[in-house]
């Protein structure tokens, strides 16, 4: 078996130039409401082979060519990391059953061969399986095998389920890797068999996003809760159908995250301007830090203007401090080091502070829950920034750009066997 060996010169988004794709076989049902074809048709236009055939005949003046076997389902992991070896053959080991190859056009006949009736393969080709591609996804900040299985009808509910956990990000908030998986699977299955696009979803979360910052100007908070709570559940739903439907776009991904970046600060800023609709509060001067105990005799209070300066202040350092540690190397602030991968749980963003807002009110103290909220946020700024001081320092001592410690799957579940656990994958989006 070979080891990892550099592929060809690739396109941007990741596949060797002039590389085309052939789809032979067939899947006997339909996962996630696609059938095989189409699943691999997105898969690879994702990847950046735009030239995709069923027969060789049609693979026009590719140099080089991908072949699948439509009768396997296929991770986008795993489809790149077979782009990255050519001469190679891709082997699913409980049958020893070539899947997928990376060959020469003119080889394309020998692999057929291969695929189809099992016939010997070639001794200068590489055979590889899943453990030789690299498991580590950057965007959903997890480590996880590469996923190759053959597609039987009895196994339908179970390769759903793992496409859907896959779909999953490991590191990210507690309300999402905790309380969402299963009601958004739910609602992923819905969208799926209706035929709903993931920018449909996204455009409903908009809308309530856009219910629940009125409401909250308004003083009523229990419906802009109520409103802001289905906005973060289908803010999780439309990213897993997405990624299970292979449909994203760029539209979609641009509205998903400028939403989720900009709409934080807003609420909370109409949620103090709100305050002035409520008789039982003092719109220009709170009592609030006084209750909380931060002061032993009543202080003159904390204006609403003071609280939303310093909450939508905190909230952009915050971001800005994200940002700028992609600078330093290859991976996020949160996909660092463990430490910051528990902080993402909790970190000051929408989920944890909508949490903060919730009990708030139920405790009939509005005001207390986003002077909370402010408190929260700037003291995440700051841990945020420590942290950029501390990693800047490891970059400029070591001379080398900074990586995830989730990246090397065998060292980190040896180093950190607990957060590794926890972090690799979300195990409750598999269940």
């Amino acid at each position: 078996m070979s080891s990892k060996r550099k592929g060809a010169p690739a396109s941007a988004k990741g596949a060797p130039i002039h590389t085309a794709a052939l789809i032979v076989g067939a899947s006997p049902c339909r996962l996630w409401g696609l059938d095989s074809h189409e699943r691999l048709r997105r898969q690879l236009k994702e990847l950046g082979v735009r030239a995709i055939a069923t027969e060789p005949a049609d693979l026009g003046d590719a140099r080089q060519v991908l072949v699948v076997d439509a009768s396997f389902l296929f991770g986008l992991l795993t489809l790149r990391g077979v782009l990255a070896h050519p001469d190679a053959l891709l082997v699913w080991p409980d049958e020893n059953r070539v899947a997928a190859a990376l060959v020469a056009r003119e080889r394309v006949s020998e692999v057929l061969g291969c695929i189809s009736d099992g016939a010997s393969r070639p001794h200068d080709l590489h055979l590889l399986t899943t453990r030789d591609l690299a498991g580590y996804d950057r965007n959903l900040r997890k480590t996880a095998p590469p996923l190759l299985e053959a597609v039987t009808p009895d196994k339908r509910a179970a390769l759903e389920a793992l496409l859907y956990g896959n779909a999953y990000k490991g590191v990210t908030d507690f309300v999402t890797k905790y309380w969402w998986p299963r009601p958004a699977r739910v609602l992923v299955g819905w969208c799926a068999r209706l035929g709903i696009t993931p920018n449909t979803v996204t455009l409903v979360g908009v809308l309530l996003m856009l219910m629940a910052t009125y409401a909250f100007f308004q003083g009523a908070y229990a419906i802009g809760l109520a409103c802001g709570w289905v906005m973060t559940l289908l803010d999780t739903v439309d990213g897993k159908l997405a990624r299970v439907t292979v449909a994203s776009s760029r539209f979609g991904h641009a509205l998903d995250h400028g939403v989720d970046i900009v709409h934080p600060p807003f609420w909370y800023v109409a949620w103090g301007l709100g305050l002035e609709a409520l008789e039982s509060v003092d719109p220009l001067v709170w009592t609030a830090a006084w209750d909380l105990g931060l002061g032993s005799a009543q202080p003159e209070g904390i204006s609403v203007a003071m609280l939303c300066w310093l909450v939508a202040g905190g909230y952009v350092a915050g971001r800005l401090i994200e940002v700028a540690f992609h600078q330093l190397g290859h991976c996020g602030i949160f996909a660092w080091r463990p430490f910051d991968a528990w902080f993402r749980l909790i970190v000051a963003r929408r989920n944890p502070c909508l949490v903060i807002l919730t009990v708030g009110t139920l405790f009939g103290r509005p005001d207390l829950a986003v002077v909370g909220v402010a408190f929260w946020t700037l003291a995440s700024a700051a841990i945020l920034f420590l942290r950029f001081l501390y990693a800047a320092g490891v970059r400029l001592r070591t001379g080398r750009p900074l990586d995830s410690w989730l990246k090397d799957g065998t060292s980190a579940a040896r180093e950190h066997a607990r957060a590794w656990r926890i972090f690799s994958v979300t195990r409750g989006a598999y269940r």
